[in-house]
């Protein structure tokens, strides 16, 4: 059985999130677009207000996206 990339991303999402919760933060996934590979999700808690946030989401989170899924290409916080 394949599972389909927004599958992937909800699975890779659930092995991310302890992680943003022990720091006091969580990830919500708001779209998966598999033309162009775009994930988009949005950082709340001290996710959504840490000065680090983007750097969590463009070297942590689209890191670990790019390598768990095929197809994603970015990961963008809205």
């Amino acid at each position: 059985m394949t599972t389909t990339m927004r599958e992937q991303v909800e699975e890779t999402i659930e092995v991310i999130r302890p992680a943003l919760q022990a720091d006091g933060g969580d990830i919500e996934l708001k779209e998966v677009d598999e033309v162009t590979g775009i994930v988009t999700v949005t950082l709340v808690g001290a996710c959504g207000t840490c000065p680090a946030s983007t750097q969590t989401l463009k070297q942590g989170i689209e890191r670990i996206m790019r390598d768990r899924v095929d197809g994603v290409t970015e990961v963008v916080n809205v």
